[in-house]
């Protein structure tokens, strides 16, 4: 018979392995956004040149996701076992990994040069999906590290704490970024990969 600590770490593998079907999926269905520029009755140099701001969002978008992944593995890596509820809070943080190809065909629909009013409406949406994923993750992460209710038994307190601050990040910053659309869409996409690059930089706390 399996122990109590292997089968909990099979758990988490199981886990860990069905977000990464998840997290893939995502990124598949943004390159089936794409799409032949030139069908719009320019030429297709001229079509690709109009599409930049569309393919920024989409650049953004798989970055982003991937980031997304790479800390989800390194947040599982200091889980040392997985329950109900963690799988549920785990469940709603990829419903929103799944709507990001939604949000981003919104973007590149809508985004161009000039802007028009309704490429600040689909740049708030695309902020908005990430804000709800970084609350998601957050409670993720915070249901496990509560009095380290889940956590690997060599975590140190003050890295759980660092972890944390790090997180409290990508809230703020995806409200900026819901702000910052009100007045431009593009500017609004440029926060959300500043945010990503934040945590492409710091999420480098493999355990």
């Amino acid at each position: 018979m399996e122990n109590g600590e292997s089968r909990g770490a099979k758990d988490t593998a199981r886990t860990e392995a069905f977000s990464d079907g998840v997290f893939a999926f995502a990124i598949t269905l943004l390159v089936l956004n794409l799409r032949d520029p030139a069908t719009s009755g320019v030429s297709l140099s001229q079509g690709l040149i109009d599409e930049l701001p569309a393919f920024f969002a989409l650049g953004t978008s798989f970055i982003t996701i991937l980031v997304m992944w790479l800390n989800h593995h390194n947040m599982f890596s200091h889980i040392g076992r997985v329950d109900r509820r963690l799988m549920l809070r785990n469940g709603m943080l990829l419903l929103f990994v799944v709507l990001t190809p939604f949000t981003t065909s919104l973007v590149a629909g809508h985004l161009a040069l000039p802007e028009p009013p309704d490429a600040r409406t689909a740049a708030a949406v695309y902020s908005a999906n990430f804000l709800f994923i970084a609350v998601a993750w957050n409670a993720v992460w915070r249901y496990c590290a509560k009095d380290r209710r889940l956590l690997q038994e060599d975590v140190t307190d003050a890295e759980a704490s660092t972890i944390t601050r790090q997180y409290a990040v990508a809230p703020i910053g995806s409200v900026v970024a819901i702000v910052i659309s009100l007045v431009s869409g593009l500017a609004s996409v440029t926060v959300v990969l500043v945010i990503a690059a934040f945590y492409a930089i710091t999420g480098s706390h493999g355990h």
